[in-house]
């Protein structure tokens, strides 16, 4: 892929920072704004905000120009989610580098939660992931509750009197945003990989990057939350072919990795152990990677 001419607009911070928050964002502008309002009405700490503007068609340079607390780079193309990631962590001021989608929206505190989480574990080989509230995705890792499956019947004001009745608890095995890692651990495995753009299937495969890496602490944080208004972005795109990209990167399908080595969605209990896979496991995998080698070669 062509990157073609990037703009940068780096916006100097008036105090200091906690976090530095990328969100790829493409032709989204009312979500965007949702989004970043919400960041700064409901954090805890002065956070950078960091925003890669794919095209732009509707308006959201123009605002983002007007907005003096947002540092931005730009791409006439849609470049995807890896690319745009990647650019962005040019401008990181802050030594924890933050990703969130552009259709979240931040709840109370949401920043320090996660703020408490890193200063008990005390070193920075972790993987910590916001719990999402969502109004129709069944995962045990999520919080399923309706506030809203769209910015036109949104419901803000019952969000934030609420958004901490449901009960959950931290769970294992962090890979989606928003999610935190350490800047010295990002740049150790290379931020995100852009084999797998436009973006599907890059979150597992950071995940795999970092425990590659020795990471093993993989943490949701239940206290920590953040409404999902549910992938308003990736509807339209083009999907890559992610699946088959795991496969023959790492040798085992993202589900495996997930279920097995990651074990996402489970209580938490502590840094994770090395898995055992089933010789069923075993010979599911390879007969994916033959699958995928067939696929790949024709025959």
């Amino acid at each position: 892929m062509a990157l073609g001419t990037i703009t940068t607009v780096r916006r100097m911070a008036a105090k200091p920072q906690q976090f530095s928050i990328l969100i790829p964002s493409w032709n989204n502008l009312p979500y965007l704004k949702l989004c970043i309002e919400s960041i700064r009405k409901n954090s805890h700490f002065a956070n950078q905000i960091i925003v890669h503007v794919n095209e732009g068609i509707d308006g959201t340079l123009d605002w983002l120009a007007l907005q003096p607390d947002v540092s931005y780079t730009h791409s006439a193309q849609n470049i995807g989610v890896c690319y745009a990631l990647n650019l962005g962590r040019d401008l990181v001021a802050t030594d924890y580098i933050l990703y969130m989608n552009d259709d979240m929206y931040a709840c109370h505190d949401w920043d320090l939660a996660l703020a408490q989480e890193i200063a008990q574990i005390g070193h920075n080989l972790f993987f910590l992931s916001a719990t999402t509230i969502e109004p129709a995705k069944p995962h045990i890792a999520v919080i399923n509750a309706g506030f809203g499956t769209s910015i036109d019947n949104f419901e803000e004001a019952r969000l934030l009197t609420t958004f901490n009745e449901p009960k959950h608890y931290d769970w294992q095995g962090a890979t989606w945003p928003p999610n935190v890692v350490h800047k010295q651990l990002w740049d150790l495995v290379g931020g995100y990989s852009t084999e797998f753009s436009p973006g599907m299937y890059s979150d597992p495969d950071f995940s795999m990057k970092l425990w590659q890496a020795g990471v093993r602490l993989f943490k949701g944080v239940a206290a920590s939350r953040v409404y999902h208004f549910g992938s308003v972005s990736v509807t339209r795109v083009k999907r890559n072919k992610g699946y088959y990209t795991f496969i023959a990167k790492w040798g085992i399908t993202s589900s495996t990795f997930t279920k097995y080595y990651l074990h996402r969605g489970d209580q938490f209990t502590g840094p994770l152990l090395e898995p055992t896979l089933s010789a069923f496991i075993n010979i599911k995998n390879a007969f994916k990677r033959l699958s995928m080698l067939i696929n790949k070669t024709g025959k």
